[in-house]
């Protein structure tokens, strides 16, 4: 059941005094093509047969009290974003207002301040399913990404990322182009480790088959004129032979 709106929910509390917006900008160009990447990809080539929400540095409000949680990007299943999202209530996400905490929630470290791991107890109190924390310049050791799974108030190591049965998607590092940009990132995966086409990679895709078409159009038509000329000497052969072409 979607749980945004619904009528047995609790009378909401009031909202008037959190501080949605703070207009702090975001970590760094990398992180903000990071966060993008991962929150247009879901939302172009993810199918998982639900609503869902996939959103990148918007307060996550547990309760109504300041400050809020900021992930970088959190994705919740079963819900749908509200039809005005300039009301007040409904410019962050607040888990009273969607009946359920995200399900997962992607931090991206860019700094030695190590943050990332004191907020997973925060997201893990709150019944955030999976935590995943990705460390491409290794500030917090040798591991890329750490990948978590709720048990209880806290988080347990999930081995392998690149498939979670319960949220329908995977999560795997790759290295190459986004936009104007080489580097490694983190990219939401199927069930076969493949990746989710970016909206870019999925133009490409579409332009690509559209030139086969009409290559093989074009082939069929040359053939096709091929076989009447064909025809027509064969018809010009019997002529010459006294005999009625078919």
């Amino acid at each position: 059941m979607e749980a945004l709106n619904r009528p047995d929910l609790p009378l909401e509390p009031d909202v008037s005094h959190l501080v949605t917006e703070d207009d702090e900008p975001v970590d760094s160009i990398y992180s903000e093509k990071q966060m993008r990447l991962l929150t247009s990809t879901l939302l172009e080539s993810w199918r998982p047969g639900k609503p869902f929400v996939a959103l990148a540095n918007v307060g996550l409000f547990p309760k109504a009290e300041n400050p809020a949680l900021v992930p970088d990007v959190m994705v919740s299943l079963n819900v749908r974003l509200p039809e005005d999202v300039m009301q007040k209530g409904n410019r962050s996400y607040m888990v009273w207002r969607y009946g359920k905490p995200p399900d997962l929630v992607v931090e991206i470290v860019s700094n030695r301040e190590g943050s990332e791991m004191e907020k997973g107890q925060r997201y893990a109190e709150m019944g955030v399913g999976y935590y995943v924390v990705f460390d491409p310049e290794r500030w917090l050791g040798d591991r890329v990404l750490r990948a978590y799974i709720r048990h209880g108030s806290a988080y347990m190591d999930l081995l392998d990322p690149t498939w979670i049965e319960e949220l329908g998607l995977g999560l795997k590092t790759w290295q190459g182009p986004f936009e104007d940009m080489e580097a490694l990132w983190l990219r939401p995966c199927d069930r076969e480790g493949r990746l989710l086409p970016t909206v870019a990679e999925t133009a490409r895709q579409a332009q690509a088959e559209a030139r086969q078409a009409q290559a093989e159009a074009r082939q069929a038509q040359a053939e096709a004129q091929q076989a009447q000329a064909e025809a027509e000497r064969l018809r010009a052969r019997l002529r010459e032979l006294g005999l009625e072409a078919p």
